[in-house]
């Protein structure tokens, strides 16, 4: 290939020096492409992955993977022998009785916490905030912790504080991915005892296209300070939609046989101690709630700007 023109580089004037010429070859090219190539770059719509560069799995040898995946082939078979006991029994629930919570999870045994995890600032070095999910002294489920809105001085981080612990994804055998079917039912339930903080609860729908991996539901839980135990009834049509902390313009209402997680953080901005004991997550149908959707959508042109 031939050569390219010679490129002139300027310097500042401050400094006095005289004008550099070059000449750029094809392999100083590539080279200086691969440079450019590794610049960071703010991608506004695509994700990379579905964790926005959060993922903190640890690098595992295929050696480790093999033998760790032959000690699960006796309880991936044990789970799927259960799926075609369900399948062949076909026995689905077709109605949800009105009055009646069923439960998701019941909080009366330490095992049921292992299917949640927890998350805060300090874990990405984003903050100074702590968090635990354990059994509480009466034998239930403690979301316990300490809130800290520091903001680290790295020059990157504007705001801080805030502690979650969310549902693990539900798979069926052999890790494939599922998600919960709640069309039977419009309003979720929880048995709490807070500490009168408000928290939130967040609903997951992730979809297939990287465009609805962040869709989040939220709605604010406002808690009682006190020994005294509360039942908080709230219907899926007020959770509001949001991605990434952000309320969107176009609200749209919940795909309730598409929840992967449920979740619940805290981050109302106040330092110090939170405790939020909870005995048991469930759903019910209320027959008297027929609303479909709390907020009310307008119709706007096509070219405003989130519509």
């Amino acid at each position: 290939m031939a050569l390219f023109k010679c490129l002139r580089l300027y310097t500042p004037q401050k400094y006095h020096l005289p004008m550099i010429t070059c000449k750029i070859t094809e392999s100083n090219l590539l080279k200086s492409s691969t440079i450019i190539n590794k610049i960071p770059q703010r991608q506004l719509f695509w994700e990379r992955d579905r964790k926005g560069g959060y993922n903190s799995n640890e690098k595992i040898s295929k050696i480790k993977l093999i033998k760790d995946g032959f000690r699960e082939l006796k309880s991936e078979f044990k789970m799927l022998g259960q799926e075609m006991k369900e399948f062949i029994a076909a026995d689905p629930l077709l109605i949800a009785r009105p009055g009646e919570t069923d439960l998701i999870w019941c909080f009366n045994e330490p095992s049921v916490l292992n299917n949640f995890v927890t998350t805060c600032d300090s874990d990405h070095n984003e903050g100074y905030s702590s968090c635990g999910f354990d059994m509480s002294p009466a034998g239930r489920a403690l979301f316990h912790g300490y809130l800290d809105t520091r903001v680290p001085k790295d020059g990157r981080v504007k705001k801080a504080g805030y502690c979650a612990f969310r549902s693990k994804r539900i798979r069926k055998s052999f890790k494939r991915e599922a998600t919960y079917n709640w069309n039977l039912y419009n309003t979720i339930v929880l048995k709490v005892r807070g500490d009168g903080r408000s928290y939130l609860l967040n609903i997951s729908c992730e979809g297939y296209y990287d465009i609805t991996w962040n869709d989040i539901y939220h709605y604010a839980l406002y808690t009682r300070g006190g020994p005294y135990w509360q039942i908080a009834k709230i219907p899926f049509s007020k959770f509001i939609l949001g991605s990434k902390g952000r309320i969107q313009d176009k609200q749209t209402r919940m795909r309730l046989d598409k929840v992967t997680h449920f979740g619940i953080s805290c981050g109302d901005k106040i330092n110090g101690v939170f405790n939020l004991e909870i005995e048991y997550i469930g759903l019910e149908y209320d027959p008297t709630h027929d609303e479909d959707f709390a907020y009310e959508m307008y119709k706007t042109d096509r070219y405003i700007v989130g519509v």
